[in-house]
């Protein structure tokens, strides 16, 4: 028994990811979630707004970080900085007595600027916009759409390559005259056309069983998810041209999807959180897709509002960058089998036949 212990021992300390799966994966989550875990919110971004704004500004609790100051605009221009997700709060001084108005959108926040407000016993009205009840399903159905289709693109399209290098296809796949770009594309476009069919059913059934609302543009909506889906599902075909195994696939997998529940934003507000561990959250897919899913479903963000363009561009240059690195790997995967056998590169050709 001896023996086979050892053996074992040895085994697992050549594989790596196993071993960072025991060790590294348990104290990295308890590291961050020691951090992430936290519903207080001590700062509010707040805009004051009307004629009498600069004095208000001055009498709010320390929570509201007032960060600006708008003596000419009004309520259309208070209701429309919540839209476009630009403050949390904003006290419009146009009315008597003032009124705060606050994004129900965002819960945590919410709620403590609701609290905050009476328990200064401020003479001004509270409205909460976009969640006026503030419930929580609002809050956490729109994140957990993306949260479905990261556990499923990741993990699914890992497996996609390893697949075909397990049952020898992978070599099959070098003598033929593809493109890698052509594999690769190939490869997840099933997964794709299942992802968007499932989000469809997701968002459905949120709105049916939770009474979420849809309030923005759906052609906005589907293009921050089209570009989230090529995001997720490129980091799935990156792992598959990592690993070697199906195990090692679904293994990374995890260890990439994981960090994304806990800093993506879906349950602790990123304002509660430290920068050390705030800026991890923002190099996160479903971090810059949750906020576009809030944005466009909740507020009714247009794809003017900076809530829900900046996501956009973020998510478009992941997919561009993370299928680059993916199709790169892949094409030097193929590169041994080919040059063995004597076979051009189907690349090189073209580029060849091009010129």
């Amino acid at each position: 028994m001896l023996a086979v212990v050892i053996k074992e021992f040895r085994e697992l300390g050549r594989d790596r990811r196993t071993l960072a799966m025991l060790v590294v994966l348990p104290v990295l989550l308890l590291v961050i979630f020691g951090y992430a875990a936290n519903f207080t919110v001590t700062a509010v971004r707040t805009t004051v707004v009307g004629p009498a704004a600069s004095e208000a500004a001055t009498s709010l609790p320390a929570l509201f970080d007032v960060t600006s100051v708008q003596t000419q605009s009004g309520t259309a221009q208070a209701q429309t900085l919540l839209r476009d997700g630009r403050a949390g709060v904003v006290v419009d001084t146009t009315t008597t007595p003032a009124t705060a108005w606050v994004d129900g959108s965002n819960l945590f926040v919410a709620q403590s600027a609701v609290t905050a407000l009476a328990r200064a016993g401020s003479a001004s009205t509270t409205r909460v916009l976009f969640n006026p009840e503030l419930k929580t399903s609002w809050y956490m159905v729109p994140s957990l759409i993306g949260l479905i289709l990261t556990f499923i693109g990741t993990i699914v399209a890992s497996i996609g390559l390893v697949r075909e290098r397990e049952t020898g296809t992978l070599e099959q796949l070098a003598v033929m005259p593809f493109r890698p770009s052509d594999v690769v594309f190939g490869k997840i476009a099933p997964y794709f056309l299942l992802d968007c069919l499932e989000m469809i059913v997701i968002v459905a059934l949120g709105m049916a069983l939770f009474h979420v609302p849809f309030n923005g543009n759906v052609g906005v909506f589907a293009l921050g998810a089209v570009l989230f889906l090529l995001v997720v599902l490129g980091l799935g075909v990156l792992i598959s041209t990592l690993s070697q195994t199906q195990g090692q696939a679904i293994q990374s997998a995890i260890f990439v999807v994981m960090p994304q529940i806990l800093l993506s934003g879906m349950i602790f507000p990123l304002v509660a959180m430290p920068w050390a561990i705030r800026w991890i959250g923002y190099c996160l897919p479903l971090t810059w897709f949750t906020m576009i899913t809030r944005g466009v479903m909740v507020r009714g963000a247009p794809i003017t509002a900076p809530t829900v363009w900046v996501p956009i561009v973020v998510l478009l240059t992941m997919a561009t960058v993370i299928f680059s690195l993916a199709i790169l790997r892949f094409r030097a995967q193929l590169a041994p089998t080919r040059s063995t056998r004597g076979l051009p590169d189907p690349a090189g050709a073209t580029a060849g036949s091009g010129a």
